[in-house]
Parts: C-alpha cells; structure tokens; sequence
C-alpha cells in the first residue's frame, strides 16, 4: 500500500509580514510530500509580484521545487475556495493570527470561512517560520466515526514523511457514558469500572486500526492511545496544548448548520483557539 494524500497544496498568497515564512512553510511540505504547490494572489498578476514570489522561492530551486502562481480577483474566500476545486488542490495552508498581547492565536473570518466551506483538507498554521522547526509530536483524533481510520493513517504518513517521533491517538469519550451519578464510595468503584471497560474497548478499536497501516508508517514511531472523558473537540485540543504537540490531526467537520455556530462542539472550539498547528483532513 502506497500513501500518496496530497498530490497538489495550495497556499492563499498575500504580501504580508509573514509571506516568506508562509512560502517556506508551504514550499517545505511540497518536498516532503511530494507535491505540487500553487500560489493562490487575490488580485491581479504583475510582473513586480511574479518576481518578487519567484525571489523567496529561490532557494528551492535545487530540490526541484514544482510551483505555479494563480492571480485573480474577487472575494478573497470565493477566490481560494473556486481555485482550490479549479486546480484540483489536495491541502490548503492558511496562516493564524496571534491575539494582540496574548500568545493564543485564532482564525481571522476569511480563514475561518474558508476552513468551513472548504473540499480540501486544511493545514492552519499559528507560528510559520523560515527556519525549519521539526515537528516532534503529533496528536490525532481516534473517535468512533467512519472518516477516523483515513485520519488515523494519514497522520502517520504525515509523521514518516516529517519525521515526527511520536503519535498520539486521543480517544474522546463524552461524559454520559459512564451515567452515574457519583454521592459515594460504591457508586465511585462502579464508574471507575465502566471506565476501564470503556477504555480497554476504545484501545482495541484504535488498534484494530493501527494493524491496517502498513509498518512502513508505524516503525520507528513511538505510539500511545489516549482515552479522554469530556467534551469533544475542547478535550483534544486542551490535550494538545498541554501536551505542547506540534500538530493536531482532527477529520474535517460535517456540513454546520447555523445551530452549530451558535452552539459549539467538536471543530468548532478548536477553531476559537488553536492549540497548535492544525490538520483538518476531508
């Protein structure tokens, strides 16, 4: 079996501050994975900007470095989001936004839309960096749905292919599984049991999954499975702050209602306050 998710990334280019670093960070994971990258200007084409693009990519030149450069104009979200589907686009990269005063980085509305509307996988960067930065750690998502097993084995790709030195699967299981209501000793030696019940079935499943990757993908790995009693999506991402992981690999969210924006849950709260990197992976 032969991974190969992400034939094409894209990267929505605009001549900020962090452009250099944002083009490295892309231009980087063309490399790794083998990809083609598109360059995606909202607004119109200008030899200025050509060379100026060309310019910082330079020094990728030597690895063969495959780019095109896209300009066009419109509504920014309509842009990236019509370009990603006209170029067959596998992962986007969007850049975060840190809080003034504060070391908490969060979505701007063009990034959160896209992030919502989007076909393609998602990579949200909060600390883009011209140096390479190694990604040590990677926490992903091992909830019970049918999307988890490709995320799962994604990641793992993800982590050969970056040379990560561990995964973590976390296993979000919402409190009203154990439905107990906790007032004494006995009652407390009950829920503990059902815990580790949960628990024990939770990591069979995850394993179950991890015995369909190839070794290739899980050598060399250190692999830990995570269960977690709480709310989805704050859990995860809480975990993954305080475990300081490099990068968060969750599955993309389910078309949201209007409800679901008023009423939080799962992608949602990772997207008010990104922990980390982010992989939203369609």
């Amino acid at each position: 079996m032969s991974l190969k998710p992400f034939k094409s990334i894209g990267i929505g280019v605009a001549f900020s501050p962090n452009l250099k670093a944002n083009l490295f960070e892309a231009a980087r994971l063309s490399l790794f994975f083998n990809s083609k990258l598109v360059l995606i200007h909202v607004g119109n084409s200008s030899e200025e900007k050509k060379q100026r693009l060309s310019s910082i990519l330079k020094p990728f030149e030597k690895e063969n470095l495959s780019y095109d450069i896209v300009f066009k104009t419109g509504n920014p979200v309509d842009v990236i989001l019509t370009t990603s589907e006209e170029e067959k686009i596998d992962l986007l990269v969007l850049g975060a936004l840190q809080r003034e005063g504060f070391l908490k980085y969060y979505l701007g509305s063009i990034a959160r839309k896209i992030t919502r509307r989007s076909k393609c996988s998602i990579l949200l960067l909060i600390k883009p960096s011209v140096e390479r930065v190694r990604c040590e750690h990677i926490v992903v998502n091992g909830l019970k749905d049918p999307r988890t097993e490709q995320t799962i084995t994604t990641a793992f790709y993800v982590a050969k292919q970056l040379e990560a030195e561990k995964i973590t699967i976390v296993e979000e299981i919402k409190k009203e599984a154990i439905a107990i209501h906790i007032d004494d000793n006995k009652s407390l030696r009950k829920a503990s049991i059902i815990k580790e019940r949960i628990k024990l079935r939770e990591n069979f499943r995850v394993n179950q999954i991890i015995s369909h990757i190839p070794e290739t993908y899980t050598s060399n790995i250190s692999i830990k499975l995570q269960a977690i009693f709480g709310k989805q999506g704050y859990s995860i991402g809480h975990y993954a702050q305080i475990t300081r992981a490099d990068l968060l690999v969750m599955n993309a969210p389910k078309k949201m209602t209007f409800w679901d924006r008023l009423f939080p849950h799962d992608i949602e709260h990772i997207l008010t306050e990104l922990p980390t990197d982010v992989l939203i992976l369609q």
